[in-house]
This record gives C-alpha cells, sequence and structure tokens, in this order.
C-alpha cells in the first residue's frame, strides 16, 4: 500500500459516558471538543478528547443489545475498544484486509468522510478502522466525527501528546505480524518487543494472558500531579499508571 498513515483516533467504551469522560477531561487537563449525534443509531452516545491532532473517544451503550455493549461483557470493563488511522485511501486498506481473511464489519459513506471499520475477531486485541476525509490534508483540518471546531480545543498545557498504543497477547510476535498485515507496516524487533512505528505514535505488543488494548502511553507535564489528580477522583495508581475507561493511562515527563 502506497499511502502514509497515521493515527486518528483511539476510542474507549465505558458502562457508562460520565463521569469516565469528564474524569478523564479533568486529570489529563483534556477539553470535551464534541457529542455526535451520529452514534446514537448504534446505541451510542459519544464524548471526544483532542490530545494534540490524536482524539481519544469514550462510547457507552444508552441500550441493550449494542456492540459496545457485548464487548463490556466479554471483556468484563477491561481493554480499548478501537484503533483508527486516517489514510489516503481507505477501500484499498479494506481490499489487503479482505485479501488476508479479515472481514469487514460496517462502512461509513457520509462524504466527504468515508470510514471502514473491521471485524475485531478478525483483527484480534481490538476493532481496526480506516478512514478519510477529502480536502483535508491538513492534519487539524475538517475532520467530521469530531466536530467542526474539534482543533480549537486542543490544550497541551498538561498533556502533550499520545505516544503508545499497548496491545497485550498470550504470542505478542504474532499479533504484531497480523496488525503488521493489516495496516502495511511490518513490526520491528525493539529490547521491549515487537513495535509497529507510526509517523504520529508505536503501537507496541505486550506479552499478556489475554489478547487487548491494555495501555496508552501519554507525555505530561506533571506525573506526580497528574497521579494524585487520579487518586482524588478515586482511580487506581500502580507506580506511574492509573486505570480509567479499560486502559491503563501510562504517564511520561
Amino acid at each position: 500500500m502506497s499511502d502514509s498513515l497515521r493515527l486518528r483516533q483511539i476510542c474507549l467504551v465505558a458502562p457508562r459516558i460520565e463521569p469516565v469522560a469528564s474524569d478523564i477531561a479533568a486529570i489529563m487537563g483534556l477539553n470535551i471538543c464534541y457529542r455526535d449525534s451520529n452514534v446514537a443509531q448504534y446505541g451510542l452516545e459519544n464524548a471526544l478528547l483532542p490530545v494534540d491532532s490524536i482524539l481519544l473517544e469514550v462510547v457507552a451503550p444508552f441500550r441493550d443489545g449494542t456492540a459496545a455493549g457485548r464487548f463490556i461483557d466479554k471483556t468484563k470493563g477491561r481493554g480499548g475498544y478501537m484503533a483508527i488511522f486516517s489514510c489516503a485511501d481507505p477501500r484499498e486498506r479494506q481490499k489487503n484486509a479482505d485479501s488476508i481473511g479479515v472481514r469487514t464489519t460496517h462502512v461509513i459513506d457520509r462524504p466527504p468522510y468515508l470510514g471502514v471499520q473491521l471485524h475485531p475477531r478478525d483483527c484480534r486485541a481490538a476493532f481496526i478502522e480506516f478512514n478519510h476525509t477529502a480536502d483535508s490534508d491538513n492534519i487539524r483540518g475538517p475532520y467530521p466525527p469530531a466536530g467542526p471546531d474539534w482543533h480549537k480545543a486542543i490544550r497541551d498545557d498538561v498533556t502533550s501528546a499520545l505516544t503508545e498504543v499497548v496491545l497485550t497477547s498470550p504470542d505478542p510476535q504474532g499479533l504484531a505480524d497480523h496488525w503488521g498485515r493489516i495496516i502495511g507496516i511490518p513490526p520491528v524487533s525493539t529490547r521491549a518487543g515487537p513495535e509497529i512505528a507510526l509517523v504520529n505514535c508505536r503501537i507496541r505488543f505486550d506479552k499478556g494472558n489475554n489478547e487487548i488494548m491494555s495501555a496508552l502511553a501519554f507525555k505530561v507535564r506533571d506525573p506526580a500531579a497528574m497521579l494524585d489528580a487520579a487518586k482524588a477522583r478515586g482511580y487506581s495508581v500502580t507506580g506511574n499508571s492509573f486505570f480509567l475507561g479499560g486502559v491503563d493511562f501510562h504517564l511520561t515527563a
């Protein structure tokens, strides 16, 4: 595949949208930029928070029988829901996925936006989506899922970047190779294990009992103060991490 790929969005799932979305905003020093009414057709509500040019989304079901609700039941609330990548041609990515036996579960075709979501069982660990917004080469330009003015909500005084997505598996190399085939970037071996390097972050693969998106890593101004803020809101803190929205938030200065 010839086009470049960026991490555009990470989606977490929660039993209820609040207090998870507001707590992420308060602890991480982020702004909620948008709540998308379009997701109501799937029985969901959401909130989106920009971390530089990457969107952090929380979705929650408001009725029974949703895919997000089944995900929560299956994982018992542990694991991130979706990794969303921007690219030049989602249909090319879909064709590649189909050629390696990864099914498409949903296509969102609302010009100027096109999104192709792949089946989580075939992706393993989490949903993968490829999307593109026509005439939006500027990474801070129009992006319909985050609303018309999402870039105006960007803050960098507390949290400046989402640097790493961590996936765990009993076979991390096998999962890394599989994701590498899907997204068209082969993993490389590092001292920390296999990883896929994107232009704006890394996807790292760790050993674990289950295949899940287990953690997100952030560059922040004051990790100690942020951990204190997480504790004050009742979240479990271990080392330089706290658990919220189904994943560990790893903090680095």
